[in-house]
């Protein structure tokens, strides 16, 4: 019989190394999705994000990104590719997170603030807008990949 470990969310990141996963979504004009993290946001509060979440034990990585989409933002989305992992360790929050982001694309939907005290509002931005915005590491790094690789101008 498996036994699931239980820890308090809000000490996960801190005590033991938490999974989170982000939804790289982009619109027919190549424009990102991003969220502004709000007052109970987890850590980086006030930075932009790509959206996603925490992994729940037991929790495959693409289920735990369309559930945590669909709850915060209220999309259906399709995960397409992985873009990369982001070892996202925040010393002066004292949180450590694995951090892969995954392109993805809406199925269905009007992506919408769904938890407004994590995410105070959601725009849309090409990468060089992005680029120059306050970003969470995760997303950073991301924008960098992004430029890489070409995508958005």
């Amino acid at each position: 019989m498996a036994v699931t470990p239980q820890f308090p969310k809000d000490r996960i990141g801190k005590d033991v190394i938490g999974v989170g996963v982000g939804a790289a979504i982009f619109n027919d004009e190549g424009k990102v999705l991003l969220a502004l993290r709000g007052r109970r946001a987890k850590n980086e509060v006030g930075k932009w994000e790509i959206p996603g979440g925490a992994v729940e034990f037991g929790e495959k990585l693409a289920e735990a990104l369309q559930r945590e989409i669909k709850e915060e933002i209220g999309v259906e989305i399709e995960v397409l590719e992985l873009l990369q992992v982001c070892d996202h360790i925040l010393p002066d929050e004292g949180q450590h997170w694995v951090s892969p982001t995954y392109i993805c694309k809406i199925v269905s939907g009007t992506p919408t603030v769904k938890e407004p005290e994590k995410c105070e509002r959601l725009a849309w931005f090409s990468i060089s807008e992005a680029a120059e915005l306050p970003l969470s590491k995760v997303t950073q790094d991301d924008i960098v990949i992004l430029q890489q690789r070409g995508r958005g101008a």
